[in-house]
């Protein structure tokens, strides 16, 4: 299983799975991650916390934990 926390700088992933329970969950489909959907991977701050990407045309920053809880593949 290969997590978004583990995705490259410059690099299209798209969603395989959304892990996680309840209101964790909710939230990272609330801000538009849903599986199929491909992601491009724009920015990771110096300690990896956030992660900056584009989806759906806007941009997102996402903590390591929530990164932690969606599963991709590469495109």
């Amino acid at each position: 299983m290969i997590t978004f926390r583990q995705g490259k700088i410059g690099e299209t992933v798209k969603v395989r799975k959304l892990h996680g329970e309840g209101a964790v969950k909710r939230r990272i489909m609330d801000m538009g991650i849903t599986k199929g959907i491909e992601i491009y991977i724009r920015k990771v701050a110096p300690l990896g916390d956030p992660i900056e990407i584009t989806i759906r045309g806007y941009e997102l920053s996402l903590r390591k934990e929530d990164a932690e809880t969606i599963e991709i593949e590469c495109v």
